[in-house]
């Protein structure tokens, strides 16, 4: 029975509280904070990104994201297909999303861009009943037990749909986001309740600062980006706020998750998560980049998680004719 009720209070907080999965290297997964990033590159992009989180707890939370886009610079269009998956808990709790995303570029000015991107996907989640163990079970050899009513099924689909804007120039850039529209419901319980995904809000801007001067040619390009970024699902809402330093072809980033002082829901709460330090490396023809960051847990879980682990490689094609033509297209902001 102990299995059982844990479960059942696994299932219920995961329906009360549900959240998205997160990645500390958000830019290196565009399209999965803002579908305007759609065919923000020179002409093809394949991304994929793991996250490890807190690894010491038994049932870490394991994150999976693949996407492929493509620049059709002449219609002035981007267009993706994006892959997520997320594994929760110890109770094969899954979640696996398919999307396909649009955005389109209109030209404000001679270097001002602005991009809204739609994202339409279907998502699969479901528990494996092979990793529970029922009160009946216990009791007796019987592989099917009468506690399983207590689901609905082991497996539920649903669409979900989001949206997104991005606006950007030469050196600054600006997106906003909304995720879940529909607002789906992803309820496993059997008992007639209903568990609406909430609608998550994404903001995200900063500034590039180039630093190379005279030297660029013969050192390598450097700049300094800001790394601002504000989510919010449900009752929860965070910040992101670092920096990336680029010196080709080393990229190192240091940033701190959290809004410390605001929205405690409970005395002597405090919302800070994580310090999180990246490094980075980009072949400088831009075709390939790979990074690895850690976060550095400071809230009360600090002494029991582990941390988490995060790593992202991104591949980029494309031909002479595009890469000179479709330059001038690219967004400023942070590749990790």
């Amino acid at each position: 029975m102990y299995r059982f009720a844990l479960t059942i209070l696994f299932l219920l907080s995961l329906q009360v509280a549900a959240q998205d999965m997160q990645f500390s290297q958000f830019y290196a997964a565009p399209m999965y904070i803002n579908p305007g990033y759609t065919g923000s590159t020179i002409e093809h992009r394949m991304v994929m990104n793991y996250r490890h989180q807190w690894p010491n707890i038994p049932g870490a939370f394991e994150s999976y994201h693949f996407s492929y886009d493509y620049n059709a610079s002449d219609l002035n269009s981007g267009f993706g297909l994006i892959f997520n998956r997320e594994e929760a808990g110890s109770f094969g709790l899954t979640t696996n999303i398919a999307a396909l995303s649009y955005a389109y570029r209109f030209q404000l000015d001679r270097k001002l861009y602005l991009q809204p991107g739609l994202k339409i996907g279907y998502a699969f989640r479901g528990i494996d009943f092979d990793k529970l163990v029922f009160n009946d079970q216990l009791e007796s050899s019987a592989s099917l037990t009468a506690d399983e009513d207590a689901f609905n099924q082991e497996n539920i689909s649903y669409p979900d749909i989001s949206s997104g804007l991005l606006l950007y120039g030469e050196s600054y850039w600006a997106g906003f986001s909304v995720n879940h529209i529909n607002q789906p419901d992803q309820s496993l319980l059997g008992d007639g309740s209903v568990s609406e995904l909430p609608m998550k809000f994404d903001m995200h801007f900063g500034y590039k600062f180039e630093l190379s001067g005279p030297i660029k040619s013969r050192f390598g390009a450097k700049s300094l980006q800001t790394a601002i970024h504000y989510k919010s699902q449900g009752k929860f809402d965070q910040f992101d706020l670092g920096a990336y330093y680029n010196h080709e072809p080393m990229v190192f980033g240091i940033w701190y998750r959290g809004i410390p002082g605001f929205k405690a829901y409970e005395r002597g709460y405090q919302n800070n998560d994580a310090f999180i330090f990246l490094v980075g490396y980009s072949i400088p023809d831009r075709n390939f980049r790979i990074g690895y960051s850690y976060d550095a847990t400071i809230s009360r879980l600090a002494t029991n998680t582990g941390g988490s682990h995060e790593i992202s490689l991104v591949y980029e094609v494309a031909s002479k004719r595009s890469k000179r033509k479709n330059r001038r297209f690219l967004t400023p902001c942070a590749k990790f």
